[in-house]
């Protein structure tokens, strides 16, 4: 059977994949603009245009409007991949997310506290400040929050980690839609023991505290839930 030549756009896009994929596009960064490509690579404005809608889609490039296009933070991932977003139960799914995070994030707080960076325990400081910052003064930490789990995932460097953030950024975010003040409050607690094992370079203790993080917000959502069934 005779091969089907891919479009042009396919293989500037996968060009463009590559070189993202080698480090020449860092995630975050900013890439060269569509006249600039069509000139360097030889093709026409539309094709480039057409390649970038291509890595768009697929959550590898971002386009900012009137700044450009950018590597996206996170080239491929996405936020909802299993669709919990339609879930009619946040509840249970709530409580379901933390079952599976506590499978999976005491020891990737374990791996982190072995072999984290300095510059890794610098991002998860950060983000572990931030977040409490914004409690304490009663902002949306739902951001820095999500930031810091994703940096304690980031210093495992173990790659396939990330597979996981986006079931941890959406358990985050079911937390901090149900839980009340004091329990926000226990966060910052929980948090900062989280941050000092892994400075510490303790894994037996991240991981413990990692799991009590767990568990408290577990039994919030099951508290949440039994009341919410009683007031029926």
């Amino acid at each position: 059977m005779r091969k089907t030549r891919p479009k042009l756009s396919d293989e500037i896009a996968d060009i463009i994949l590559r070189r993202i994929m080698d480090g020449e596009y860092s995630p975050g960064t900013k890439i060269p603009n569509e006249f600039e490509l069509a000139e360097e690579l030889n093709v026409g404005r539309g094709t480039v245009r057409e390649a970038v809608k291509t890595l768009v889609s697929r959550n590898i490039l971002v386009i900012k409007r009137g700044n450009g296009t950018y590597v996206a933070e996170h080239p491929g991932q996405v936020d909802d991949p299993l669709g919990f977003a339609f879930s009619p139960d946040k509840f249970r799914l709530a409580n379901e997310l933390c079952e599976v995070r506590l499978i999976l994030e005491p020891e990737i707080a374990a791996l982190a506290a072995e072999r984290a960076t300095v510059q890794d325990i610098k991002k998860i400081q950060k983000y572990c400040d931030e977040a409490a910052e914004a409690i304490r003064t009663g902002l949306n930490h739902t951001d820095a929050d999500i930031k810091f789990h994703r940096a304690i995932a980031s210093a495992s460097h173990n790659q396939v980690m990330a597979s996981v953030v986006p079931v941890v950024q959406r358990g985050v975010s079911l937390f901090i839609e149900i839980a009340d003040q004091t329990q926000l409050d226990m966060t910052i607690v929980t948090h900062q023991n989280i941050l000092e094992a892994i400075k510490n370079r303790d894994s037996e203790a991240a991981r413990e505290a990692m799991r009590v993080h767990l568990i408290e917000n577990q039994q919030i959502f099951n508290r949440k839930s039994a009341n919410m069934q009683k007031g029926q």
